[in-house]
């Protein structure tokens, strides 16, 4: 299978070797994240590839029914927009809020149709290193090309690029359920009666009506699961819905509200805030799960009491990033959040809400590694303030930098709307 590449005539087939000097651009990643960053690249022209291990945004397709906080204004790059008006594409109501299943129909498929010669599905990035070294050799390192090893349906291949930009995110890599974020194997013995997302009630109904379902989590993903668990109550009455927080009282979980500038978010919180005043989930907080054993379902464990049992968890605690692909590259994360080490500070959540997160780009996200980048919510690490137009704005600094516009790379700008809390959501807290 050969690659059709856009780049220059001389440029050979990366996959085969040889031609260093046109080497195309790595990117990871066919989520929004990542072909925002292949429409910057097409729009300075130069030479990528795109690599993903499903099929493109293939996160986003498991959260499709569920509608994002911020409106399309906020979801769509700017560049892939250019490239999707020259094909006459119809550009969504600003104002109006998506659900997964419409960034997808709307901007993230006719995006990647753009780049059809360039994007290769079904391809999981194995290991990246340098040319002929390994981690610990300097000498003439930053001259050599990245090498990737990488899985495909007809075996291992090898490709060759001149820089690499890791927009995988932290989807699909959950947090777990027990309290102190560590994984157990009691937990994952009963991985077939959890869910680490957003789940589909209403399409997979044998899973959840009239049995006893518990959600563990204090963020925005957790009260999406819990109000459509409260609408198939309405016609599944016998159905239970408890709902396990860590937070001291269960109103620290209510977010901004009306003061919320992403209104959706702020109604979401509202929403919950009425459902648990009518008593129609049960609350537990603070508990902290302990650990966990399966008998007549899921029982859960603190050290000052047990819940028993629950026919299905859904944990929606948050997300981490994998570096394991990494191994061989000079890479830095920060040790609390693990996030890119300079945007640390910046994305504390303790600290900093989506809103007020600073702009940043190609110069906070630097690795010791010469043109190696981690951008998107990866780059967050474990911070869930990351917003999809942060992003955007990340990959346009990175590409600018490689193509060697230095002024354009650093003059980095974003306006995003204020808020008072920030949870994690689907795809960060879009």
């Amino acid at each position: 299978m050969k690659f059709n590449i856009i780049q220059p005539s001389n440029c050979c087939d990366p996959g085969t070797g040889g031609c260093e000097p046109a080497l195309p651009v790595a990117v990871i990643g066919a989520g929004p994240i990542g072909l925002a960053a292949a429409a910057h690249l097409t729009e300075r022209k130069i030479p990528f590839f795109l690599l993903e291990k499903g099929e493109v945004a293939a996160n986003v397709r498991t959260w499709e029914h569920v509608t994002l906080f911020s409106p399309w204004q906020y979801n769509m790059d700017e560049a892939g927009k250019r490239l999707l008006f020259k094909t006459g594409w119809q550009a969504p109501n600003e104002e109006s809020i998506p659900t997964g299943k419409e960034l997808l129909e709307g901007y993230l498929t006719p995006l990647a149709k753009l780049f059809t010669p360039n994007i290769y599905t079904n391809h999981e990035v194995a290991a990246i290193t340098r040319d002929g070294l390994d981690r610990m050799k300097t000498t003439n390192r930053s001259s050599q090309p990245f090498l990737l090893y990488v899985e495909t349906p007809s075996g291992l291949r090898k490709m060759k690029a001149k820089a690499v930009i890791d927009a995988t995110g932290t989807w699909g890599n959950p947090n777990p359920a027990i309290s102190n974020s560590v994984w157990l194997r009691t937990e994952k013995e009963l991985a077939l009666l959890i869910d680490y997302h957003i789940p589909n009630v209403e399409t997979n109904k044998e899973l959840y009506a009239n049995k006893r379902i518990a959600v563990v989590g204090g963020g925005h993903s957790a009260i999406n699961s819990l109000l459509n668990l409260i609408k198939l109550k309405q016609n599944y009455p016998d159905t239970s819905v408890t709902w396990i927080l860590r937070k001291k009282r269960v109103e620290e979980a209510f977010g901004g509200g009306l003061n919320d500038e992403l209104a959706a978010r702020g109604e979401l919180g509202l929403r919950i805030a009425k459902a648990v005043r009518k008593g129609l989930i049960q609350v537990e907080t603070p508990f902290m799960i302990t650990d966990m054993r399966k008998q007549n379902g899921i029982v859960l464990l603190s050290n000052e009491k047990i819940l028993e049992p629950f026919d299905r968890l859904i944990v929606n605690t948050g997300n981490r990033p994998n570096f394991d692909f990494h191994r061989e590259l000079r890479f830095e994360r920060e040790a609390i959040t693990e996030a890119v080490p300079a945007l640390a500070p910046l994305i504390d959540p303790n600290e900093h809400s989506c809103g007020s997160v600073p702009a940043h780009g190609e110069k906070e996200l630097r690795q010791p590694e010469s043109n190696f980048y981690i951008v998107g919510s990866k780059s967050y690490g474990r911070a869930p303030t990351f917003l999809m137009a942060t992003g955007y704005e990340q990959v346009r600094s990175v590409v600018a930098f490689l193509a060697g516009d230095k002024e354009a790379a650093a003059n980095v700008q974003l306006q995003l709307p204020e808020t008072g809390v920030c949870h994690s959501g689907a795809g960060g807290c879009c």
